[in-house]
């Protein structure tokens, strides 16, 4: 899909006495905090939006990609999570977006073994983030870096809240065992010093879509039957007949369960999403 929308002639439109500034993010995860950094001076467009969609499945269209070549500053995850948007961004020719790789400004090595790219659950990360769109801002519309300035301070206080609850969580719970389904939610797992027990081949077929060996399966069973694990964090965006059975043998052994997201629900900010993700852990760690 994505090579076949790069083929297609879509106008680049010369929006530079428009008035109008441009943001574009992958997710609305990043559209989110770009949108809290740039309050109403800037259009926000977050091309994954959907609770319901799993971004590795997502489909581009010819509309993303007029967007991208509107944009003014793109947002991206990057580390291979939503190459679309890079590919497309290209396509459109569309050279003088100013790019925020949330990958690249993390400092971790993507093409390290067993990278997780989901590093909008790090919240060092997205303080750093926050940090670049807030100075991005500023060298687009200079004429309204103060705010910018002050947005972005408010919002990486906000993380350094989420960054102080997860050490309140460590300083009660370190050590208990987690079952998960995908690595999704593992930086903020890690940083609040829980022990994954998970066996990596196996988070990695549930994220992959691919079949889990009956051994493996029952082995990961095993841990939440057993009392290892202390509570079960799986994708609710994504779903099937191996994460069902974890959560049915979860159920049956009253190991709490907790759903994650990799994109926002359209009822909450970041810091909503992230302290009710928080707050649930440390609820069922204190069962």
């Amino acid at each position: 899909m994505v090579l076949a929308l790069a083929g297609c002639s879509v106008p680049q439109t010369d929006n530079a006495g428009d008035g109008v500034l441009r943001i574009v993010a992958s997710t609305n995860v990043y559209g989110a905090i770009a949108q809290e950094i740039a309050a109403d001076h800037a259009e926000v467009t977050s091309i994954i939006d959907d609770p319901q969609q799993d971004p590795h499945e997502f489909e581009a269209n010819g509309r993303v990609q007029l967007a991208l070549s509107r944009a003014d500053i793109v947002i991206v995850n990057g580390g291979g999570y939503d190459a679309f948007a890079t590919t497309l961004l290209t396509a459109s020719g569309n050279d003088a977006a100013r790019v925020l790789d949330a990958v690249e400004l993390s400092g971790y090595d993507a093409q390290a073994q067993g990278f997780n790219e989901h590093v909008f659950y790090d919240y060092p990360t997205m303080q750093t983030v926050a940090k670049a769109i807030g100075a991005a801002l500023d060298i687009a519309d200079p004429g309204n870096a103060t705010t910018y300035d002050g947005r972005t301070d408010a919002v990486v206080a906000e993380l350094q809240a989420l960054i102080q609850l997860e050490g309140s969580i460590a300083a009660t719970s370190a050590g208990a065992g987690v079952v998960i389904t995908e690595p999704v939610p593992l930086y903020v797992l890690l940083a609040c010093r829980l022990h994954d027990l998970t066996p990596p081949e196996f988070s990695a077929a549930i994220e992959e879509g691919t079949d889990v060996p009956p051994a493996l399966l029952q082995s990961v069973l095993n841990l939440i039957g057993d009392g290892s694990a202390d509570v079960v964090v799986y994708n609710a965006q994504t779903g099937g007949p191996q994460t069902d059975a974890l959560l049915d043998v979860a159920s049956e052994n009253g190991v709490p369960a907790i759903g994650v997201s990799e994109v926002l629900p359209h009822d909450e900010s970041y810091l909503e999403w992230q302290t009710r993700l928080l707050t649930e852990l440390q609820q069922a760690l204190a069962r």
